[in-house]
């Protein structure tokens, strides 16, 4: 479901980040909050090439890393070649559908981490991904079987 926001609450949220607003950086924040497909640079480029015909792949990856160093955006790479990049940055892991290639958040807790009892780690990120086939894909294979 798409959300509309207002060019102030872009504004507003990159602020808060310590990001200051420009034209590039609302559109690419605007994409992420309405596009939570885990989209990769050249996604986001391809998308707002139509909207910036002066777009440059560089300003993009130089937005997204800045997104990331001011913890907008976190990133996966479910063994691809290139980066995903997440809107959510709260602890959830990733599902990767091997037939599709559709990727789905799910929730997980910090229970799940023995480790995180542990006084000798300082946990920094946690990366939890699984892969396997989903229920749209399972379901056509099933149909198709029959």
């Amino acid at each position: 479901m798409k959300m509309t926001y207002t060019i102030e609450q872009l504004k507003d949220y990159l602020k808060k980040h310590d990001i200051k607003p420009s034209t590039i950086r609302i559109k690419v924040l605007e994409y992420l909050l309405n596009n939570r497909i885990h989209p990769t640079a050249d996604d986001i480029y391809q998308y707002l090439i139509n909207e910036i015909p002066t777009l440059s792949k560089t300003s993009i990856y130089n937005t997204l890393d800045l997104f990331l160093e001011k913890g907008v955006v976190s990133t996966l790479s479910l063994k691809e070649k290139e980066l995903r990049y997440d809107i959510n940055t709260y602890l959830h892991g990733h599902f990767k559908c091997e037939v599709c290639g559709k990727v789905y958040d799910f929730p997980v807790t910090y229970k799940i981490l023995d480790v995180n009892e542990s006084k000798e780690f300082t946990i920094k990120s946690i990366d939890i991904n699984a892969y396997g086939i989903c229920k749209k894909c399972n379901e056509k294979i099933n149909k198709e079987e029959k």
